[in-house]
């Protein structure tokens, strides 16, 4: 009896490993489970429409957007997945749970209805700027070629503030976006107006989850302002989002005071 049992939960390890091994395999190959794949520079777009004109400038966009990284060097080579056909963002959202994307390894996976010329992804009634969630989905792909799995979240278990918040910072650093003061003074006034609410709305429609917000906010005080490099930041466990957030918002308050 006890050699049948073993015999049994042997089988089912074995069965378990070789599902892991092929579902590992899936993931990492998304071509696939991909009609179409196209170069752009050391870039592969995983698709299963047709690309327009209006993808590759937003494309462009996203990619400029993560040369300002510390974490960016010139090889880097991504595979951008999008969701307009394929299951394999299906797979990924099973996987990984829902979001609008994910962003691990070369891999950087979008999960919604995109819209290239309006510029937005949408998922459950809300929008994120696609340019910039692809930015921020690189991002996480810039930090796990620098950092290694091991080095990485979730394995690492970095602060949520501090890795999700250098996503946010790297993709949305353009324009007025980049204005620290106005956008402490943005979260406040629709977090009074809406203290439940789970996002900030930005002026074009499109949102951020609060949580990433706070966290952008919180890196770019700690890389603009106190100019501790990204590396000390995620290494330094003595910096806390509670000691930057009081030390930044007295900052802030100080700027105002300046500012009347």
């Amino acid at each position: 009896m006890k050699q049948t049992i073993r015999k049994w939960m042997l089988r089912l390890s074995a069965t378990g490993i070789l599902s892991a091994g092929f579902l590992v395999g899936i993931v990492m190959n998304p071509a696939i489970l991909y009609a179409n794949q196209t170069t752009v520079g050391n870039h592969t777009i995983y698709h299963d429409a047709p690309l327009n004109e209006a993808f590759f400038l937003l494309l462009g966009d996203a990619l400029s957007s993560i040369k300002q990284s510390d974490l960016y060097h010139k090889n880097i080579a991504l595979d951008i997945c999008l969701d307009d056909g394929s299951y394999y963002p299906i797979l990924m959202e099973k996987v990984r749970g829902r979001a609008f994307g994910w962003g691990f390894s070369d891999k950087a996976v979008l999960k919604g209805t995109l819209n290239y010329e309006a510029n937005t992804i949408e998922k459950s009634g809300y929008k994120w700027n696609l340019s910039q969630l692809i930015a921020h989905e690189a991002t996480h792909c810039l930090q796990f070629l620098k950092f290694g799995l091991w080095g990485a979240n979730p394995i690492a278990g970095h602060p949520h503030w501090k890795w999700e918040g250098y996503a946010e910072y790297v993709s949305r650093k353009v324009g007025a976006q980049q204005n620290l003061v106005s956008r402490i003074t943005q979260k406040i006034k629709q977090e009074q107006a809406d203290p439940d609410g789970w996002e900030i709305t930005f002026d074009d429609g499109t949102i951020a989850p609060r949580s990433y917000y706070q966290g952008w906010l919180l890196v770019q005080y700690c890389l603009d302002i106190k100019e501790i490099s990204y590396e000390n930041l995620l290494d330094d466990t003595t910096i806390t989002g509670v000691m930057v957030e009081k030390e930044m918002m007295r900052w802030y308050n100080r700027q105002i005071e300046c500012s009347l």
